[in-house]
Formats: structure tokens, C-alpha cells, sequence
């Protein structure tokens, strides 16, 4: 089962090597696909709605036929640890093609993008730059390989 975490934006310098390092702990578990698309602009002459239109189009497109799209929004469902290991083992366990997590911009995620996702997922009420939820999910990643695993990482 492939995992996809397709993010508008490259990671900064300062995370890059912890989500780097999240992401190959993770791809022990899953076979994990990161993706950074690039953002767009905004400007005067440029609505907020059409930039994160375009970069919603850029994830969809990065999510294979059949994925689950998960949103990543403040305001989406708090998952436990727990709970989101079992949605990916149930995802295994049913032979479904996978899980692509979608993660915006600095302007958010199109509204449409969101709607049509399987599911939406808050990491946190707190807004997030692109880079540290992605770091955050990459760790999630990790922990829940460990739980269904048995491993002694997850502390619960």
C-alpha cells in the first residue's frame, strides 16, 4: 500500500533533516512517496481563490486513481496515534491503493479539494507552516508503523 505525502512548498533548512528523518523511518512501514509541489504566488491582480485552486489541482493530480485523499486542515477530525495507524492498516488490510495526505500552502488548501477528500485531518487547531506539518505527520507516520507493529516506540 503506497502513502503519499504531497505538500505545496520545499521543507526549510531548519526541518528539513528532522523530516527527512521521520520520512525514512516511516518508509520502513509504508511505501511512503513525498512529494513538495511548487506553490504559487499571490498578488493584487491574483485572487487568493484562484492560487489555491492552482495548487489544489497540482495535488489532486499527485494522488494516484483510487487513493484516499486525506486533507490536512485545522479544521478537520483530531486522530489519535492509534486511530490513524488503524485507518492505514485497515487501508492494507482491505488491498485499497493507499492514502495521499494533502498538505497546502501558505494560503490553505482550495475548499473544493477539501470537500472532495475522504477525510480531513487536523494535526492541530493552531495554523501550521507547510513544513511543520508535514514534520508532524512524518513522525505520525513513523509511530503508527510501530503501533501495528508492536514496537516499543509509542509509549500511548
Amino acid at each position: 500500500m503506497r502513502v503519499i505525502v504531497a505538500a505545496i512548498g520545499r521543507p526549510s533548512r531548519l526541518l528539513a533533516p528532522a523530516i527527512r528523518e521521520y520520512e525514512d523511518r516511516a518508509a520502513r512501514y509504508w511505501k511512503l512517496e513525498a512529494l513538495a509541489l511548487k506553490g504559487e504566488r499571490a498578488g493584487s491582480h491574483r485572487p487568493l481563490t484562484e492560487v489555491r485552486a492552482v495548487e489544489g489541482e497540482r495535488l489532486r493530480g499527485a494522488a494516484p486513481e483510487g487513493s484516499d485523499l486525506v486533507a490536512l486542515t485545522r479544521a478537520g477530525d483530531a486522530w489519535s496515534s492509534e486511530r490513524l495507524a488503524r485507518y492505514l492498516e485497515e487501508l492494507a488490510v482491505s488491498a485499497h491503493p493507499g492514502a495521499t495526505f494533502l498538505i497546502g500552502g501558505a494560503y490553505g488548501l482550495d475548499r473544493q479539494l477539501v470537500r472532495d477528500a475522504r477525510h480531513r485531518l487536523s494535526l492541530s487547531p493552531l495554523t501550521l507552516p507547510h513544513d511543520l506539518a508535514r514534520l508532524l505527520l512524518a513522525e505520525q507516520l513513523y509511530r503508527a508503523g510501530t503501533i501495528l507493529r508492536g514496537e516499543p516506540y509509542h509509549k500511548g
